[in-house]
């Protein structure tokens, strides 16, 4: 069966893109439209890099109130079908029109504005689509708005799904804010309180026909650990599901990847990663005859960020000249001031960029040996997928998607080395399993052999999401 999905999120890339977020909505539409579907992505027009050097055409321009405020809005197209599929962007001055996505004041206004701005352009559709798949908390007022906002009354009986991609983030506000929705009929506010706060994701996880997280590891650790959820998700959990993200085979591959030095597949890995490795090395002042363990993403406390600086301080210290380590992210200031303080101590073995960079991340992939992951919070992970993909062997705390995605090399086809605990104990002998395993080339090699191996593109994902939309026509 054959559909029309609208996926609704604040991120995609590469039009925006934070986390993981967009990633996977820059990526599933790519493959839901190979399986014969048609997938349409609608974000906020922030003002980006890709904005700028795309062409668009306007196709709809409407106004809208927002309790006492009254905006226009205007929706363009992209052109080109540069990423596979039709890409919308909603413009509306004075919220959507800047360059971050997230971080400021008035987000709770943002975001309701931009959902009702979906709501409006899609409601005076001809050919309504099959399918609403909404993401995270800023398009989860989009399922309630739908069934009991009287001016969308047209979509009330279109499925609706969310998949939450960090249940950490629920968009709460205050009372005081519930007038920004279209008039609604009042005795049904209980769908849209948690806790006595207005609470987008909570809202959505009740009103969604069906709810997804982005690893079946994470689906079940949302029933006892999600910040302020646990019950809705035991009450919820008949709608609920797992499905593991997917990696976009066409702009993670080694073979082809544009952004490092020399491109390699699982049959001349060793001479391409060690090509890529030298090159890594060279660039930050690293001994390329050492194992290269790097780390790559945001610094803050679910990445448990703030365990990096005393980890990598402890074992530089504890294997002298036996490792190195390469830090790539931003985040929090504290991390990283402690992250730069370490730095004169280690040269030759330490290294860090404090910024966001994806052709460097690119690079850090093909190159290093080892990538840690000691997420306090992770739930499903692309990074590791990444790593795989390049022959990196992933340092996985079992969590999440991690625990679903990584099997430990001691353990039965295993290719990864996987701890319990976000603490210094438990990365300090990952560290030291990662450099015994580097110092066993044959197993080494081995690893990395069946790693790349491995398929986690996203076809599989894909038609797990369509065989989902199925169920509900």
């Amino acid at each position: 069966m054959n559909m029309e999905i609208i996926h609704v999120s604040a991120e995609c890339y590469p039009m925006a893109k934070v986390g993981g977020l967009a990633d996977v909505v820059g990526s599933l539409p790519k493959y839901q439209q190979r399986l014969g579907n048609i997938a349409k992505v609608v974000v906020p027009m922030y003002r980006t890099k890709f904005l700028y050097d795309s062409q668009w055409d306007v196709v709809h321009k409407g106004a809208f109130a927002m309790g006492r405020m009254n905006f226009d809005f205007t929706i363009i197209k992209e052109k080109d079908n540069k990423l596979g599929y039709d890409l919308y962007c909603v413009d509306i001055n004075g919220l959507l029109d800047r360059e971050k996505v997230y971080g400021y004041g008035d987000d709770a206004e943002r975001f309701c504005a931009f959902q009702i701005a979906v709501l409006e352009w899609m409601s005076r559709w001809t050919d309504l689509p099959d399918v609403i798949h909404v993401h995270d908390h800023q398009a989860a007022l989009i399922p309630f708005m739908m069934q009991r906002c009287f001016a969308y009354e047209r979509l009330k009986y279109i499925p609706t799904i969310l998949t939450i991609h960090n249940a950490q983030y629920q968009g709460w506000m205050d009372w005081g804010k519930a007038p920004y929705l279209p008039a609604w009929d009042s005795w049904k506010w209980g769908l849209l309180d948690w806790n006595n706060v207005l609470n987008p994701l909570a809202c959505g996880i009740k009103c969604a026909d069906k709810v997804t997280t982005v690893s079946p590891g994470y689906m079940l650790e949302l029933f006892d650990n999600s910040n302020g959820l646990e019950n809705l998700f035991k009450t919820e959990y008949a709608k609920c599901s797992g499905i593991i993200n997917g990696i976009d085979y066409e702009v993670w591959n080694p073979k082809t990847d544009t952004y490092i030095i020399d491109n390699f597949s699982v049959t001349d890995a060793e001479e391409g990663k060690a090509l890529n490795k030298k090159k890594l090395c060279d660039d930050f002042g690293l001994d390329k005859k050492l194992p290269l363990i790097v780390f790559i993403g945001r610094l803050v406390n679910e990445k448990a960020a703030d365990m990096l600086p005393g980890a990598i301080y402890n074992a530089l210290t504890e294997h002298e000249q036996q490792v190195s380590f390469l830090v790539l992210g931003n985040g929090e200031p504290v991390v990283e001031q402690a992250l730069t303080a370490i730095q004169g101590s280690f040269a030759g073995y330490y290294n860090t960029q404090l910024t966001y960079n994806e052709k460097l991340s690119h690079q850090m992939y093909a190159g290093a040996d080892f990538l840690l992951m000691p997420s306090r919070v992770e739930p499903c992970g692309l990074n590791q997928l990444y790593a795989l993909r390049y022959g990196t062997v992933p340092m996985v705390r079992s969590t999440g998607g991690l625990k679903d995605t990584v099997i430990d090399f001691e353990d039965k086809n295993g290719y990864g080395i996987c701890f319990n605990n976000a603490s210094y104990e438990d990365i300090a002998l990952s560290i030291k399993r990662a450099i015994l395993l580097y110092q066993n080339k044959k197993k080494f090699k081995e690893i990395r052999k069946l790693m790349m191996q491995l398929n986690n593109s996203w076809e599989t994902s894909a038609q797990q999401y369509l065989d989902l939309y199925t169920s509900l026509q």
